[in-house]
């Protein structure tokens, strides 16, 4: 497994282009890590589901069944992670991206999708990282190589450091519940023991959930560590996933372009793209 290393300032990050485009490392020199770090067992697998972070593309979380309906079509997807019955977070996780370019604080890696397997419409996927003395921004675009529109979305899939005092902050109107099998049922606005208006520890709260209505802004914070991370994303990421899954070393805040089991209310043209950036700007407390 080939990994590429970047490194500006204090930090540094390290990416698996064969293991799903995933992100292996990313710290903060006399601070830590700020993502989970990768397993070496997750880099032999040639799949991003155990990294620090990977791309959810064409994409995020779950399609209730297999069943996706896409302007009148139905079309029944295969399961695609393991341990679950419904497909989930796209293709990009699990396969190899190629290097477009790199260099010591940047890269491009790219994945095109010929629809055979997985997702039924073909695609070109792009990841761009660029690492600066205080901040990481990650640009995503995804094109529609199909001679017709598809549906097609967007995502990044952090899995953060989990310290007992972790906090977020971030704004969000409303939220979907969900039944046992994290399918959305009801989208609701967001009750006072969700609301992380003010900072919250997330070791308050057990969430696996979509809230839209985001500013695109959320607040991470270490306290016992010393810094925070503050998280810019720019359109279309307009709704977030929370999961705070008790007991476990980790929390995610994932910047996503559509709603959990809403893929097939998007809509991209032939020959279109989506594009969006997400920052983690790193500061000291």
């Amino acid at each position: 497994m080939s990994l590429l290393s970047l490194r500006a300032g204090r930090l540094a990050l390290d990416l698996a282009p064969d293991c799903g485009g995933s992100i292996t490392r990313f710290a903060v020199e006399g601070k830590g890590d700020i993502l989970r770090p990768t397993p070496p067992e997750a880099l032999t697998s040639g799949k991003g589901n155990n990294s620090s972070c990977y791309p959810l593309v064409p994409y995020s979380n779950r399609i209730a069944e297999g069943r996706l309906v896409f302007e009148g079509e139905t079309i029944k997807l295969a399961s695609n992670w393991p341990g679950q019955r419904h497909p989930m977070h796209g293709d990009g996780w699990s396969r190899p991206w190629e290097v477009a370019r790199s260099d010591t604080r940047s890269a491009e890696l790219v994945y095109e999708h010929d629809g055979l397997l997985g997702w039924p419409f073909r695609y070109r996927a792009r990841l761009s990282f660029r690492l600066d003395d205080d901040r990481l921004t990650v640009a995503m675009s995804l094109e529609n190589l199909e001679r017709r529109a598809v549906p097609g979305g967007l995502g990044l899939h952090p899995f953060f450091t989990r310290d007992a005092d972790s906090d977020l902050t971030c704004h969000t109107t409303h939220v979907w519940l969900t039944d046992a099998e994290v399918i959305s049922t009801e989208r609701v606005p967001v009750p006072a023991s969700w609301d992380f208006s003010q900072p919250r520890r997330v070791d308050g709260v057990s969430l696996d959930n979509c809230f839209d209505g985001s500013d695109g802004r959320a607040t991470l914070r270490w306290p016992s560590r010393g810094f925070a991370v503050d998280l810019l994303a720019t359109e279309p990421f307009r709704h977030l996933v929370i999961f705070t899954p008790p007991q476990r070393p980790f929390f995610c805040v994932e910047p996503v372009s559509h709603a959990n089991g809403a893929i097939g209310q998007t809509h991209l043209d032939e020959g279109a793209t989506l594009s969006g950036e997400i920052v983690f700007a790193v500061s000291d407390l």
